[in-house]
């Protein structure tokens, strides 16, 4: 057996259980990969140096060739409750007027302290349109 079998099987087993934990985030799961690849090289005893190298390679060209891809699918990621919260209509519960810092809306049930994002003064009952959010507070504008 090779005498650098247990080092690749312990780097094999750690990237595999980062990945794992990771909910398949695909982190390390490159480096597993290349690890599994020099684990083999170990076991036929080929010389150090050149299982370091097929570990890197192997694990250069499988991030290369699939980081674009986990990229693409990492984009259908479901936004956050306040991303999603943009461009909704809200109800005015108490004017809004950026000169005495008051101003609250309600949206989905939520009640919100409000900003008017173009400064002018927004009357209570009104409907108006989330353009961003900071922290707790909407921006919006009729």
């Amino acid at each position: 057996m090779g005498t650098y079998l247990y080092i690749w099987l312990v780097a094999f087993i750690l990237f595999a259980a980062v990945e794992f934990v990771t909910s398949m985030a695909l982190i390390s799961i490159w480096f597993a990969v290349g690890s599994l690849a020099a684990l083999i090289l170990s076991i036929f005893e080929v010389p150090l140096w050149i299982q370091l190298l097929v570990f890197i390679i192997v694990s250069a060209i499988l991030l290369i060739c699939t980081r674009p891809i986990a990229k693409r699918l990492n984009k259908n990621n479901i936004d956050t409750n306040l991303e999603i919260n943009i461009g909704k209509t809200a109800k005015v519960i108490e004017d809004i007027d950026n000169s005495k810092a008051s101003g609250r809306v309600r949206l989905n049930g939520v009640d919100w302290t409000a900003v008017s994002y173009t400064g002018e003064f927004i009357e209570k009952d009104s409907h108006v349109t989330v353009i961003k959010i900071e922290g707790s507070k909407l921006y919006v504008k009729k």
